[in-house]
């Protein structure tokens, strides 16, 4: 018996898998519960995920896009990110949320020794879903959002299920990285203000269901349409205000502030809201004019996007702006979820208060 057989066979409970697995990983391998044993038999077993090499990298070929670009402009973007692609022999669909963990994970595993190291059990590769689905479910089993692992009944390999931020953000907990979460949710649809006016953490869990279900009024008034458009404009300044001070708290460019792209030192950005996630890389000012507004752009890699016709276009610096450039005039959902990486490992201590997601509430 091979050792993906005998893991999922470990995974599905089977006594005699448990075993078998301590003489399969040998003296190397955490000997004790279950779920250690799990982990070792997991970290011989998970794959490398399939991802097309881009030469000099997709970002430096964004980066180039973005300077060549004529007019007053400002990008921040972020280092090292592959794109991957969602695949119709694979999870076209619904694998969107997999896909902008694999994005996140190829930036952490390049810029960051600590989460190298400890990712995925030091492999230094970015796994595939199956691998990925395994992980979130010993995620799970430590008792890492517990809450949203009962919408799954803690089971998601093999099944072809939707996740969102909190997923994410339960998979990099139980490694030790300090996973964020970031709601943005309208007055009306968001929870009471705390006493001092300042937004109270939000307990969310996954997969956000308000995102995939949508609750639509068969009817609606000229002036509830009206209040519904001021809210979405109000929300996207607010979504773009946050991003762009996102990722220009840190950067690596200090020292020659004329660069027209800088790269943040922040992790992307997985963007989730209703219907689809994406992966943000950065950020666009195109500076106002005559006191007019600076006017904000969005730079995303969509997993929907083939990674061969988003590299040509690149590459030729023609029609690239279609496929990675987002206008604030798109985002007209009612709430969005953003979820990044903060630098460093947890303590032991604070792993444990890391076992419940919470969100940061921004209200617009």
């Amino acid at each position: 018996m091979d050792t993906h057989q005998e893991c999922n066979n470990l995974f599905a409970g089977d006594p005699h898998a448990q075993e078998a697995s301590s003489s399969i990983a040998g003296s190397s391998s955490l000997q004790g519960s279950v779920l250690d044993e799990q982990v070792s038999c997991l970290l011989q077993a998970q794959l490398r995920s399939n991802v097309q090499e881009i030469q000099g990298g997709v970002m430096n070929l964004l980066r180039a896009c973005l300077e060549s670009e004529a007019g007053s402009s400002t990008s921040m973007i972020s280092g090292h990110v592959d794109h991957y692609q969602s695949l119709s022999s694979e999870d076209k669909g619904w694998g969107c949320g997999w896909r902008n963990i694999q994005m996140l994970s190829s930036h952490l595993l390049k810029q960051r020794p600590e989460a190298r190291e400890a990712l995925f059990g030091g492999s230094g590769f970015v796994p595939d879903i199956p691998s990925l689905q395994r992980w979130l479910e010993i995620a799970w089993d430590k008792k890492f959002d517990t809450l949203g692992s009962s919408h799954f009944h803690n089971k998601v390999y093999g099944a072809k299920k939707w996740i969102g931020t909190t997923e994410c953000a339960a998979l990099l907990r139980s490694f030790g990285l300090r996973a964020r979460v970031v709601d943005f949710d309208s007055t009306e649809s968001s929870g009471p203000h705390s006493k001092n006016g300042k937004h109270a953490p939000k307990r969310v869990q996954g997969p956000m269901d308000k995102f995939l279900i949508k609750n639509v009024s068969p009817t609606s008034t000229s002036s509830e349409l009206c209040r519904e458009d001021a809210e979405n404009m109000r929300g996207q300044q607010v979504l773009v205000d946050w991003i762009w001070n996102y990722f220009a708290s840190r950067h690596s460019d200090n020292s020659d502030s004329s660069r027209r792209v800088l790269v943040s030192d922040k992790t992307p950005l997985y963007f989730q809201h209703q219907g689809h996630s994406r992966t943000i890389v950065g950020i666009q000012k195109q500076n106002g004019q005559r006191g007019n507004q600076d006017r904000f752009t969005l730079l995303i890699l969509d997993p929907g996007h083939r990674t061969s016709d988003l590299e040509r276009a690149l590459r030729s610096k023609t029609g690239w702006q279609r496929l990675v450039k987002r206008g604030v005039h798109t985002l007209r959902k009612p709430q969005y979820q953003l979820c990044y990486v903060d630098p460093g490992i947890a303590s032991s201590e604070e792993m444990e208060q890391l076992k419940t997601i919470d969100s940061i509430l921004v209200r617009f």
